[in-house]
């Protein structure tokens, strides 16, 4: 029969090796611990670059280049003043949006100083009558006339008169405006334009 020491002996034993099977249990459990931690850092990390380099770019996501006045399909982006053949569009023009392909731009806007405009940019000397032949021509016939392909805005409103280029400031520069449809020698107020030139 075994004496008090020798059980005493097995009971410390045997608490020995639950405390052994505790500790080899916490060592399993806590690396595993500490690469979910890990885990977790890294893919916060990673959302928070990410969304950094949304918050950077989006402005070349959609529209294109960031710019509501792009149309779909454009491949350079105009500056913030608009100029053809060293022009700018008229300060305080609405309507404002451009399509840019293959070195080509066409812009519209609306601005009730398109007079200005037109002789600014070259394509009507500032002693010609509004509609003479010499410097433009009329467009098809109709309420309204579909801008070019690409381009996007609201349509023109006929009667539409198309200037050509008549200086070297003006070269290569074509602009399509409204005419009153009750008055043959003034504009519509305000008057759409399109204009269309070669970037530089």
């Amino acid at each position: 029969m075994p004496d008090a020491r020798e059980a005493g002996d097995g009971v410390m034993s045997h608490e020995a090796g639950h405390g052994s099977g505790q500790g080899g249990g916490a060592g399993t459990s806590g690396p595993g611990r500490r690469r979910l931690s890990c885990l977790a850092v890294v893919v916060a990390v990673a959302a928070t670059v990410a969304g950094g380099l949304v918050w950077l770019f989006q402005g070349y996501l959609s529209p294109p280049f960031g710019d509501d006045r792009a149309c779909d399909g454009s491949d350079t982006k105009l500056p913030q003043v608009i100029s053809a053949g060293g022009a700018p569009i008229p300060t305080g023009a609405s309507g404002v949006h451009y399509y840019t392909r293959n070195g080509n731009a066409e812009v519209t806007f609306v601005s009730g100083d398109i007079l200005d405009y037109l002789h600014l940019v070259g394509v009507l000397p500032d002693d010609a009558p509004l509609f003479d032949q010499k410097y433009g021509t009329k467009a098809e016939a109709g309420d309204e006339i579909a801008l070019p392909d690409g381009l996007c805005g609201s349509p023109l409103r006929g009667p539409v008169w198309i200037y050509g280029s008549t200086s070297t400031a003006g070269s290569g520069v074509a602009v399509m405006v409204e005419r009153s449809p009750i008055d043959n020698n003034s504009f519509r107020l305000p008057t759409r334009a399109v204009v269309t030139y070669r970037l530089p």
